[in-house]
Formats: C-alpha cells, structure tokens, sequence
C-alpha cells in the first residue's frame, strides 16, 4: 500500500514539477509563442472546383486560414459553381475573396426560413463576420426561389468591401447586419423581390445596379437611433423586371430606418409616394428617407400633393446632399480610431490582380 500511494505521490509531483518548469521557459523566452514568427503561418490559398487547387472547397479553405493574421489573408477562387453554405467567423479578420471572373465564380446555396429550423438570419448562403474583409468579382446565390426569407448575403463585418460582385436572391437577399458595422458595395448588381437590402448597419451602394422583381420593397432598413447615416446609394441604376408595375423604394424594419437615393437613376415602376410606413404612422415621425437629384421616368419631385412623394419623405439641398461623402458617412460611427479615414479607399479604389496562370 505504501509504495502505491509513493507511486501516486510521485506522478502528481512529477506533473507541478512539468508545469512550472514549462511556465519558466515561456517567462524566458524558450518556448515561442504562436505569434512570434509570423513565417510560420500560410496567407494566400487557392480553392479550385476542378481540384486544381490547393482546396475544393471554400469552407475548407477558410478553415486552414490563422485566426487574427498577422499579415492580410487572400483567397483566390477559381471559376466554378461552389454549392456550398459558407462562414468567416468574427476572429477571421483581414481577409479578402478574388473570384476569377463574376459570373463564372459562383456560391450558392438553397436555406430559408421554416426549412427546418432555420430562420432568416440562419438562412445565409455566405455569412461574413470577420472584419476588414474585401470581395471582388464572385457572384453570392441564394437559390431557394419565392419560399419567403432566404439570405444570399448576411454581413455583419466592419468595414467589409464588395466590389463588382453580384447578389442574386429573392425576398431579403442582402442582411447588411451590425448595429456599428460599415459595408461598401462598389460596381455590385443586386436582385430581390421584397426587403432584400436589408439591416442596421450603415451600408454605401456606389454605381451599383438594383433590380427589383416582384410589385414590392427595395429597401428596409433598421437604422438605429442616434446612428447618423443608414442606406446610402450614389449613383446608382435602379431596374424593375419587365412584368413589375409597382416598387417603392423602401419601408422602415424599424423606426428610425435612415435610406437616401442620391442621383440614382429611376424606373417608370417606382410608386409615385415612393416610401411605406409599413402600416404604422408613427414610422413617419422617425425615419429619414430621402432623395437627390433623380433621374428617370421615376423620379418625381416632392410636393405635388398625390401626384408627388409622401409627405414625410424629403428632397435634399445641394448642402445637406454634399455631406453625403464614403468620408463623412464612414468616420461618423468611429472618427477618432486610426485608418478611419482611409480603409475604403484602400480596398475599394484599387482593383486586385489576379495572379498569372502557370
């Protein structure tokens, strides 16, 4: 008895003794931490549909990247149809999609909401999470069809770029989630049917193309109080399927939901009122929702009584509208934090090259 309780006493001695040796050599500097040599860590993958890549699929990929890089993370995708649910976590920062070509770089998926458990916010065909994230030239798909809410694109990362990237979906296709969170869509095409740009976050759409295909809304954003700027679209074209009679250009998910269409270019199937309360007047005390300058057989101008926009809607001065720079509506939320004034126009102005085939 007396050996095995010396035995027991040993390993337990031998295990403190391990511990502590090993805390010392941290202390010291012998063991490395994992952030010490950068090297070590991989920072540009290729996915590949055709296995001539290092990875098949995206997911995977994403899986081997390091969590909070120490350098910028690049993914080059390779032409094909990727169907595949797909998710970069908040802790995957810094990294940034190429696709070869948009409408041959493909992600798609099939979810809605009442599939199942899922919901609208668990219905996402791409979930973006990780801040300072960057996409260009791939096309996200939520394939589902006229089921009711079924996410092409949910983003809630800060300062998340899309540039010439195309979102195609039905109700509720782009969630631009993150009370505080800042997105940029640059040259992108947009489709839906109902609400399908919608959230919180404060999002630019800049020379994009929105195409709405059923007698609906556009927008519908949950802008909240005190956030200074909401939905944003600069010289944008706004299109309407050829069977489509009646679109308003938004209504508020929330009350205080903030959308202004700045030299934007209408159709003929843009409602005369051009906003919805969503059936609550109340909404119209709160909202922001305005126009600039816009052009085509949609664009009315306000104060024509019925013939005219609704009332609670506004039409911008040359003063209020020149406030409406990437500049002032991107450092409104954080002005003080340094790159405040500049991550966009790193990531949106410059197009990426995609590497030479060998």
């Amino acid at each position: 008895m007396k050996k095995v309780v010396k035995n027991k006493c040993w390993s337990y001695s031998s295990a403190v003794t391990g511990f502590i040796i090993m805390v010392v050599m941290m202390a010291t500097g012998v063991l490395q931490a994992q952030t010490s040599n950068p090297q070590q860590y991989k920072y540009t993958f290729t996915v590949a549909k055709d296995g001539s890549g290092e990875f098949k699929y995206i997911q995977d990929a994403i899986d081997a990247m390091r969590v909070y890089p120490l350098a910028p993370i690049t993914l080059y995708i390779k032409n094909g149809v990727y169907n595949e649910k797909i998710e970069l976590p908040a802790n995957n920062t810094d990294v940034t999609f190429i696709g070869e070509d948009a409408d041959k770089t493909i992600i798609t998926f099939n979810d809605y909401s009442g599939r199942g458990k899922l919901t609208t916010f668990t219905s996402f065909t791409a979930k973006i999470s990780g801040n300072r994230f960057t996409a260009q030239n791939i096309t996200f798909v939520n394939n589902a069809g006229r089921v009711g809410q079924a996410v092409a694109l949910y983003v809630d990362a800060d300062k998340a770029v899309f540039r010439s990237c195309k979102f195609i979906g039905d109700q509720d296709t782009i969630f631009s989630a993150g009370e505080t969170s800042r997105q940029l869509f640059i040259d992108c095409y947009i489709e839906g049917t109902t609400d399908f740009i919608f959230g919180p976050s404060t999002a630019v759409f800049q020379n994009c193309v929105i195409k709405e295909k059923s007698n609906s809304y556009i927008t519908a954003a949950s802008t909240t109080p005190g956030q200074k700027f909401g939905y944003v679209f600069l010289d944008c074209k706004i299109q309407a399927a050829d069977e489509v009679s009646k679109v308003y250009l938004g209504r508020p998910w929330r009350a205080h939901a903030k959308t202004v269409f700045i030299r934007c270019e209408l159709p003929k199937q843009i409602v005369a009122a051009g906003w919805h309360n969503w059936g609550n007047p109340e909404n119209e005390k709160t909202v922001l929702y305005a126009e600039y300058k816009s052009t085509g057989d949609g664009a009315i101008p306000i104060g024509m009584g019925a013939a005219g926009r609704v009332p609670w809607a506004k039409q911008l001065t040359d003063k209020e509208a020149a406030a409406y720079t990437l500049e002032n509506i991107f450092t409104s939320c954080n002005p003080g934090l340094p790159g405040e004034k500049d991550w966009f126009r790193q990531t949106s102005l410059k197009p990426f090259i995609w590497p030479e085939k060998k």
